[in-house]
């Protein structure tokens, strides 16, 4: 999915750029608070800010000096292969310099930028430069078939060493105009093959020997699926394979995969786009009845059994446009159907929905920083957040602008049916939940509401794919801002008895109290919870010393952060909320008095092995 860009603004001097850019992409300003006057959202720190949009996989136009980018991203550079395009333009509009991603569109971006600012474009991507178009980046509705061997191509045409191209795409064409570049007719077109351009080596002493070679391939093909019920995956792949063998149609030539809603979560069809490399797209059972009158194959029986006369050829077809004529007339196996669509038209804009998605994301305990990159992708990938007001206002910048449905805590299990049927509707859908998603948050809620049999969700949602984010739980953050806690063996106790029996939890302690566990409390007390705080200390209190340190942990990664220590007979529940996560030590944790206070920890044991196997060397 290509995210839309962000233009940050840091001054008034570049305001005016800004929303002329803006206003060309049709993309928002972030512009720096107190310094700039117009903007769709303020932030208050550029490093950061420009940290947290790269961290998401957003691109970024900053009207800005290159270094202040260049030092806000740096510590997150690690493969150029995935990072999102980051670009800087002077104040007054006169120079876009494409700094990362320039393969990834950064020096698309920059032309069309100058183009439209009548700037220059400072391209220095020495593909770019020489050849006038980036080889491993094919414009929409092109696949190139081998990206691995992009590198050492554009390496040698840059030498100077002599390439032929055999074929000719429109969007080639500056690559055929090089001095060292000769053209030759494509391989002519037989029955159902693509068309195809290969660019390939002169090898003049050695005409036998092969060299590295691109080929790119129009997709002008949509594969059409059906199947029984958990239909055997390889069943369905081999078929495919044979099926493309015989039409003479190579795999990168198929644009997408598509089929009836109600297929949506078969692993059979699944395998197949995630073998093919291409998104699936679905249709209604009316989307597909629409395209009867086209099919080769109508069915009573299928009408009977989904509601419409066809699914592979019916989905081929509406995929490929009202234009799209059958290659392939449906095949089938024991337990699979199939069918190959041919658009006259470049596939640029496929038509279906996609597979509805829910991310389940633990953003951690509030810190941007302590958000792992992979939480941050998929908020931003998504249509809609759901979650507790708090939480998704946590998330700052990457929540401006997208759809936002607030619920309040004690709402979990309608925030969560909400969740899973607006994904279920094709959406791609995020639910925001603080520390990690499956330590007491909405994880298990959803999987339990999927995997009800009554009182659940709709069959749509039950179609969707699910995904889970770790983030940092409180227990984490808490262990990593006292010291080191958790060096040897903890447990986390709810002390919530809102969904778990008085009974079992007063168990947990007595368990845990006896095992000498270190111990992390969560929902440790309420308005009107107030007494099982007090109760797990004195139950503890008759296993371990009275000293025993205990960390209380507020507002975890805020501004408001509060960490202090208190020893276990002198825990009062009074100091303690919602929002606090009580660290209690086993019997052997300790308190280190530090220059920048104390730090509490648990040793594991080395100072007795190394006591010991000094002994030994001794004796």
């Amino acid at each position: 999915m290509a995210l839309k860009p962000v233009i940050l603004c840091l001054n008034r001097a570049g305001e005016a750029t800004a929303h002329r850019i803006a206003s060309l992409l049709d993309a928002p300003v972030h512009g720096r608070e107190a310094r700039v006057d117009k903007a769709d959202l303020f932030f208050a720190n550029a490093l950061d800010h420009a940290r947290d949009l790269f961290a998401a996989g957003t691109p970024i136009i900053g009207i800005c000096a290159s270094g202040i980018l260049i030092r806000g991203v740096a510590p997150l550079l690690a493969d150029k292969t995935t990072e999102p395009p980051v670009l800087s333009v002077s104040d007054d509009g006169k120079v876009v310099v494409p700094l990362l991603g320039g393969h990834r569109g950064a020096n698309r971006l920059a032309g069309q930028i100058a183009e439209s600012l009548n700037a220059t474009a400072a391209v220095t991507t020495a593909g770019d430069l020489a050849l006038g178009i980036a080889l491993d980046e094919p414009p929409a509705g092109y696949r190139l078939a081998n990206p691995q061997n992009a590198k050492q191509v554009m390496a040698g045409l840059l030498s100077g060493k002599r390439y032929k191209l055999a074929g000719m795409f429109n969007w080639l064409e500056p690559l055929a105009a090089a001095p060292n570049v000769e053209t030759a007719p494509a391989q002519p077109i037989t029955a159902g093959y693509a068309p195809s351009c290969t660019l390939y080596e002169i090898n003049e002493g050695n005409p036998d020997q092969q060299t590295a070679c691109l080929t790119f391939y129009k997709q002008e093909f949509t594969l059409g699926l059906g199947c029984a019920r958990n239909a055997d995956p390889s069943e369905m792949w081999q078929a495919v394979q044979a099926t493309l063998q015989e039409a003479d149609i190579v795999p990168e030539a198929i644009a997408s995969v598509n089929s009836i809603d109600l297929k949506a979560d078969e692993p059979a069809i699944l395998n197949v786009a995630a073998k093919l490399g291409v998104p699936l797209h679905l249709f209604t059972a009316e989307e597909l009845e629409a395209e009867t009158a086209r099919l080769a194959n109508p069915s009573d029986v299928v009408l009977a059994e989904v509601g419409c006369h066809g699914v592979s050829e019916a989905a081929a077809l509406a995929a490929a446009g009202p234009k799209a004529t059958l290659v392939v007339a449906k095949r089938k196996t024991a337990n699979t159907t199939l069918a190959l669509g041919v658009s006259p038209e470049l596939l640029t804009q496929l038509k279906g929905r996609p597979r509805g998605r829910l991310s389940i994301i633990g953003i951690g305990p509030g810190q941007s920083s302590w958000r792992t990159p992979e939480a941050s992708k998929l908020v931003t990938e998504a249509e809609e957040l759901v979650g507790y007001g708090l939480y998704i206002d946590l998330l700052g910048p990457l929540a401006h602008g997208k759809t936002r449905s607030d619920f309040p805590l004690g709402g979990e299990e309608d925030r969560c049916r909400y969740a899973l049927e607006k994904a279920g509707e094709g959406r791609n859908v995020a639910l925001i939940c603080s520390g990690d998603a499956g330590i007491y948050a909405m994880g298990a809620l959803v999987f339990e509401l999927l995997d009800r049999d009554v009182h659940g969700v709709s069959d749509a949602a039950r179609r969707i794919e699910v995904v889970s984010a770790p983030g940092v739980s409180a227990l984490q953050g808490a262990a990593a801002r006292a010291g080191a806690p958790l060096g040897h063996d903890f447990c986390a106790i709810s002390l919530s008895d809102l969904l778990t029996p008085r009974e079992d939890i007063l168990k947990r302690l007595h368990a845990a109290a006896e095992g000498d566990f270190v111990i992390a409390f969560y929902n440790p007390v309420s308005m009107r919870r107030r007494t099982l705080l007090a109760e797990a200390r004195d139950i503890l209190l008759k296993h371990r010393p009275a000293d025993t340190p205990v960390m209380l942990a507020s507002s975890l990664g805020r501004p408001e952060e509060h960490i202090r220590y208190r020893n276990l007979s002198d825990l009062q529940v009074d100091e303690v909320d919602m929002l606090t996560v009580v660290l209690v030590g086993s019997s052997r944790s300790k308190l280190a008095q530090l220059g920048e206070g104390p730090r509490m920890y648990t040793p594991r044991g080395y100072a007795r092995k190394i006591d010991g196997d000094l002994a030994g060397v001794a004796e």
